[in-house]
Formats: structure tokens, sequence, C-alpha cells
């Protein structure tokens, strides 16, 4: 079954240390071979930013959007840069895997538009709002003092502009009250790239009952996350709760509401699902769980597609 992932870690990894190879053959989750063993069909690839430790954000952040772009370069006969739904149709049409940029960490733009929209003409096409730090846009969820205050003037700006040029936006990591905000804002259907449900896990990443339901009802989507700490109390990134948390984000928000956003690259370890070519081993569990193909269809690849088609084009 087709798999679209909106979130991995990959070329943060890449960045770091070379030496773990390229993106089409490495020893992390992600690359071109595993990717094509998963039967995927577009991967969504983050230029992670760490403000504490990055220095000036924006410097590094097109430092890595240079090595995806490199990395595209060099395998342009398996992988090619999708900016919206058509690039997507014809990079399938010939035969090569769909890579979207995204940025976590809405830092990176310093609060200026005209960075937003520098990272849009070079290929970015989603953008969390914030890490787990405070920026110029907003406030994120990493810790309880945070969690009411909701976007700034700047953050503001930066939901039209982001609606304006067709960028979509991405709530994972932001405050409850920040979500809140894009919600009421925005005019385009928004996502949590890498979330999961705060009912069966409580962590704060994860989503209220209320924000699965506005999330819905907007038309948007929640990728579901493989890290342990917002699966469960295993140590093991278990496929047992992932299904407990697709199960309830149904539940709550409908078949509509929920697909894949493993986090990959970016989070421990030991996962049952050890890599993306093992992305089957989910699909069954769902199947067997109770869901039909039609929905499984949706979850692994048709409501990120119409997220994609609807703020993309």
């Amino acid at each position: 079954m087709a798999i679209i992932d909106l979130h991995c870690d990959t070329m943060m990894c890449l960045f770091a240390d070379r030496s773990q190879g390229g993106l089409r053959q490495n020893n992390l989750n992600v690359d071109i071979g595993k990717l094509r063993a998963g039967q995927y069909i577009a991967q969504f690839f983050a230029l992670f930013i760490d403000k504490a430790e990055h220095g000036d954000v924006l410097e590094h952040c097109l430092a890595m959007a240079d090595l995806f772009h490199n990395q595209l370069a060099d395998n342009g006969d398996s992988i090619r840069l999708a900016r919206n739904w058509q690039d997507m149709q014809k990079n399938g049409q010939d035969n090569l895997l769909s890579a979207f940029l995204t940025i976590e960490e809405g830092g990176a733009i310093k609060g200026d538009m005209a960075h937003l929209r520098n990272f849009y003409r070079l290929g970015v096409r989603l953008m969390t709002l914030t890490w787990n730090y405070p920026n110029e846009l907003g406030y994120p969820n990493a810790q309880p003092e945070y969690m009411s205050q909701g976007l700034t003037e700047k953050g503001r700006e930066a939901v039209a502009e982001m609606n304006r040029l067709g960028m979509i936006i991405d709530v994972s990591h932001l405050s409850d009250q920040g979500f809140l905000d894009v919600a009421h804002l925005s005019s385009q259907p928004f996502v949590a790239s890498h979330s999961n449900a705060r009912a069966v896990t409580g962590h704060s990443r994860n989503l209220t009952d209320d924000m699965i339901r506005l999330l819905s009802d907007k038309g948007g989507i929640t990728g579901l996350n493989f890290a342990h700490q917002f699966l469960g109390t295993s140590p093991v990134s278990r496929i047992d709760d992932m299904v407990a948390h697709a199960k309830h984000i149904v539940n709550v928000g409908g078949e509509d509401v929920l697909a894949y956003g493993s986090d990959f690259d970016g989070i421990d370890p030991d996962i049952e699902i050890a890599h993306a070519g093992e992305m089957g081993k989910l699909t069954a569990a769902l199947q067997e769980a109770g869901f039909t193909s039609a929905q499984l269809e949706k979850f692994t690849w048709r409501n990120a597609a119409r997220v994609i088609q609807d703020v993309l084009g």
C-alpha cells in the first residue's frame, strides 16, 4: 500500500555525520532503498533546528537545505523534489519518489516574512511554527508555563503569509493556545505532522481530543508519531501502542484526520518498525485491528494527499 510520511529527520542526521552515507543508502531509518521497500510515494524531509545548539538558525537552515538539494541532485534517477500535487503526480508517472522539504523550527525565519518567502522559493512547503523554545512566532508545548501563550503578532503574520503562499502550517510542538490561534486564523487546512493522542498518552506533545476534533473540522491531519515517549510507557516504540493511538484518533476525529508522521531518524532507535522498509507492519496491524482497506488507504496516503492538493495546489 502506498505511503506518504509527513516527518523524518534524516537530513539532520546526514548533516551531522556524513560518514553515515547519503540518501541513496545509509545506516539510518530512511534511505531510498528503504523507501522503495516500504512502497512510499512521498517523504517529507525536515530541516531541523535546535536554537540552543545551532547559533545562527537561518544560516544553519540554509546549509541543511543545500545538503538536501545536493542529495536530490545526486539521486535524480530515484527521487525528485515535489512542490505541489502536480509535481508529485509527475514524479510518480516517472517512477520517482517525491521529496517534500519542510522546516522544523519557525525561528529559522527570524520573524522576517522575506526569509519565509525565500525558503518557499527554495522549495519549503511545510513549517512548524515552533520547536521546543519560544521564538518570534510563538511558544512551544515543551513547558507547562507556555501552554496558555499563543501566537505573537509575527506568528499571526506568518500564518497569513503561509496561507497566501500555499505553505502548510504545522502545529506539532506548538502550545495549546497557539494551536487554537492557528485554527482561528488559518484559511487553509493545517497539520500536526508528528503528534499522537493526549488522552491515550498524557504527553504535552500529543493532541487533546478537542484539538483532534478541531483539526478534523478544519480539514487537517495528524501524523502518527513513533517516538516511544508519545506512544506509552514502554521504552520500545511498540506497534500495539501505535494502533491504540490510531484507533482513538479515528474514534474522536474520524477517518479523514489520521496520517503517518513517523519521526524516523529523530527518535530513539528501539522501534518495532526498524526502518521505512518495514512500514507494512503497521498497516497490517491496523488491518488486524479492524480497519478496512479503504480506511487504510486514507491513513497511509490519501489523507495526506488531500491536504497537499488543498494547500499546495
